[in-house]
């Protein structure tokens, strides 16, 4: 079953985010205390381009499988290491289409809006880490493994330990694009 492993969030924009026991999401917003909490574009990056911009990425979810594979390559990740809100277990977070839907504890849903775009700032992190999170796949397209970013579509509260269903929208499914 898939489950919630980790929280995390910080009020300012730094690249890790302490972890939490629990976390508040507003629908349309983002999460309670955290630094991309907002209707409108909080990435720094993004807000110089147009800060009237949709914020599409008020959530960032990372499984902790990517984790455990970065660990075994020698990086020195975990939870909220990289930035992420909410880490997962037992989820293909990147196979996953588009408006996807995770229905996380008794309420809360959220809505996949697309790949995160690795950025140096891992790098900074750890030598390599950017690397590490990128892929070719056979048709030499890159494969971005950074995690996944998402809109709160149903507020409330989860919990480390929250189980995670996965509602799939309307076929055809549309791969996730970087957001």
């Amino acid at each position: 079953m898939s489950r919630v492993l980790g929280l995390s969030i910080n009020r300012q924009h730094q690249f890790s985010k302490p972890a939490v026991d629990a976390i508040e999401l507003i629908a349309g917003e983002g999460i309670v205390g955290d630094a991309h909490c907002g209707v409108c574009v909080k990435h720094r990056s993004r807000v110089k381009v147009d800060p009237t911009q949709p914020n599409l990425r008020q959530v960032h979810l990372i499984h902790v499988e990517l984790l455990e594979e970065l660990r075994g390559q020698g990086f020195a990740v975990d939870p909220g290491t990289m930035g992420e809100n909410i880490t997962t277990s037992g989820i293909d977070l990147l196979a996953l289409p588009r408006d996807a839907k995770l229905l996380i504890g008794d309420a809360v849903v959220i809505s996949l809006t697309g790949l995160r775009n690795p950025c140096a700032q891992l790098d900074a992190y750890q030598t390599g880490l950017t690397r590490a999170v990128l892929d070719r796949d056979d048709a030499g397209n890159i494969v971005r493994k950074a995690g996944v970013m998402a809109v709160v579509e149903k507020g409330g509260m989860i919990g480390t330990g929250d189980k995670i269903q996965v509602k799939y929208p309307t076929k055809p499914f549309v791969k996730l694009q970087k957001v």
